[in-house]
């Protein structure tokens, strides 16, 4: 009996659709860039419960004819190519002829569309690839399609769409890729009929203002620079931001030939030239857009499209990487340096655990001065003789230091009484850290971590009791966050005030802070603020008791001592004599090391 059988078309499409059509944002994509390709210069995109019960979206395009709008959702049709050469003379967005056939395979689809030169419109209802009518309508230039019950017939993927809230986020990340690279269109975006963007045509920087600068006090392009190079290659043009304003989740897009993309290696250009320049933890913000011509391309990698392979890429390196640096020289931010001089100014080699100096230190560095240059010397003296310079960055950087073995044994150091282990008072080193001598052996202690780890089991107490203690503020705060943020600071609201804040709303992304938690003390409440969003942003779908800990270690984090403070023997005893009483206390939660333990074996290997 055989047993090899075509699958109808329908299943077919379902198939497919799981490539092309993941989520409701995937389909907004795909619907939007249609309206771009035929020419439009004004979207409405209109969603209902994050796209689950509506996705709409009209344009003023072209529109199409009775049999294009009938033909459009068959697979494999499209009005962008005609034969496999033109993929690498693409000038529009769509070339597959997959997303409407993928679309109406697990939704129920209505398009209304009319040419300028027509009478008529053309109405066509489509339900799980089944055309259930097409008839001639009065309907306006353009397109208008409703795209309804998204994943109806595939309940398997209906149930695997995470909350509105989530949903909603990834369809504003998708709809910002789209207007930052298409200034010159009118969007007009609403949800649940609550106009969330209106956004009018204008430039790059107009749009990227208009974007995140909505709700901030400070003009946002005020935080860019501009970036410029033209050659036969490639030209780049964009922003990259100043690096104080550098931050833990930064707005970071590449685009070309006006289409989003990711890349890695250009990621890391970008990087490199900041080197040196950004804090811990923290990356720039940059809007960089490459125009190149579209045969040393090759979008048809991935059904999303945003994986794109550049025929030069090597070449395209170093250009973005001068250019970048380029721009940050004119800005000020770093130094020029001549590299056809025999003479070069020495940077210190940072690396990931480094503490950075400030641009500042870098620039009033002098060449001739070497520290170092006298051993009869310790670095507490130097480092009191210029108070400024990060000893502790130069100091790892100018001597080879030894790999520090944790051995696992070392444990049994703190095995018996506290008194019993301890063997004379701590000191601070380097501004992070606290050195413990002990009976058997030795304890160091990054400040910084390991008072965060103490805290962390107050701060998730009081979440888990909903008993934040709250302390009022002199002078209350604004706290100015992104739209597209707004509706996650909404539903997290209470999760705010088991911490111990308190938040009313002001204005449409503005937010009045009031108390803060009694354990932030005179830390930056709006820091602190930013940093438990980005984790609440992260935490959707995890089970309840990691989101609790995932925020209550960013409470813990904001609230703990800060490296570089100068802190007293007491401080310093009574921080050892809690972690001895903790049970765990060498690893954070988000699993770096606290504090390292050397007994005395382990020691003398240093010395042989």
């Amino acid at each position: 009996m055989d047993i090899v059988r075509l699958l109808p078309d329908s299943v077919a499409n379902q198939i497919a659709a799981g490539e092309v059509i993941q989520r409701p944002a995937s389909c907004l994509k795909e619907l939007v860039e249609n309206s771009l390709d035929a020419g439009a210069t004004f979207v409405q995109v209109i969603v209902r419960d994050a796209g689950r019960t509506l996705l709409q979206v009209v344009d003023d395009g072209q529109g199409m004819s009775e049999t294009d709008a009938r033909m459009a959702f068959e697979r494999h049709a499209t009005s962008k190519i005609s034969e496999a050469a033109d993929l690498f003379s693409l000038h529009t967005m769509g070339f597959r002829g997959e997303a409407l056939a993928s679309i109406c395979a697990v939704a129920n689809v209505e398009v209304q569309t009319r040419r300028e030169e027509d009478e008529l419109g053309t109405l066509l209802e489509i339900s799980g690839s089944q055309v259930i009518r097409q008839e001639p309508v009065q309907c306006a230039k353009g397109t208008n399609m409703r795209v309804k019950n998204l994943f109806y017939n595939v309940p398997a993927r209906r149930r695997f769409l995470k909350t509105d809230q989530t949903e909603m986020r990834n369809i504003m990340q998708e709809f910002f890729r789209i207007v930052l690279v298409n200034p010159q269109v009118r969007f007009l975006l609403t949800h649940n009929d609550e106009i969330l963007w209106d956004l009018k045509a204008g430039t790059d920087k107009q749009r990227i203002e208009a974007v995140f600068g909505k709700g901030a006090r400070n003009p946002y392009s005020r935080q860019l620079i501009d970036i410029r190079s033209d050659s036969e290659l490639v030209h780049i043009h964009g922003f990259v931001g100043v690096p104080e304003n550098a931050s833990r989740n930064p707005q970071q897009y590449f685009f070309v030939n006006r289409r989003f993309m990711r890349h890695p290696y250009f990621h890391k250009a970008v990087m490199t030239a900041y080197q040196g320049l950004l804090r811990n933890d923290t990356n720039p913000s940059y809007f960089i857009y490459f125009d190149i011509a579209p045969e040393a391309i090759d979008v048809n990698i991935h059904p999303t499209k945003t994986e794109i392979k550049f025929a030069d890429e090597q070449l395209i390196f170093p250009i973005l990487l001068a250019t970048v640096r380029e721009a940050l020289g004119k800005f000020n931010v770093v130094p020029s340096i001549d590299f056809d001089t025999v003479g070069k100014v020495e940077m210190p080699v940072l690396n990931s655990n480094s503490v950075i100096p400030s641009a500042s230190d870098f620039l009033k560095r002098n060449p001739l001065y070497n520290p170092f240059h006298d051993s009869s010397r310790s670095v507490h003296e130097w480092q009191r003789e210029t108070p400024d310079r990060n000893w502790q960055t130069l100091y790892s950087s100018a001597v080879p230091q030894p790999q520090v073995p944790v051995e696992t044994t070392a444990d049994s150091l703190f095995e018996g009484d506290y008194k019993d282990s301890v063997a004379g008072t701590p000191y601070q080193t380097a501004g992070r850290y606290i050195v413990q001598p002990l009976t058997q052996g030795l304890m160091l202690i990054d400040q910084h971590r390991a008072h965060a780890l103490l805290l962390f089991d107050q701060c998730l107490k009081r979440l888990k009791e909903h008993n934040g203690e709250v302390q009022q503020l002199l002078f209350p705060e604004i706290w100015d966050v992104g739209l597209e943020d707004e509706p996650l600071v909404r539903e997290s609201f209470g999760c705010f005030r088991d911490m111990g804040f308190d938040i009313e709303p002001l204005t449409r992304g503005s937010y009045n802070v009031a108390g803060v938690p009694a354990l932030l003390g005179s830390q930056n409440a709006l820091t602190a603020l930013q940093q438990i969003l980005d984790d609440i942003r992260e935490t959707d779908g995890m089970a309840a008791e990691e989101r609790d800990n995932r925020m209550a270690w960013a409470m813990a984090e904001s609230a703990a001592i800060p490296y570089g403070r100068k802190l007293s023997e007491e401080e310093m005893t009574d921080m050892v004599a809690r972690l001895f009483q903790r049970t765990g206390f060498r690893i954070t939660p988000p699993g770096k090391t606290a504090a390292v333990l050397l007994d005395s074996g382990t020691i003398g290997n240093f010395f042989q």
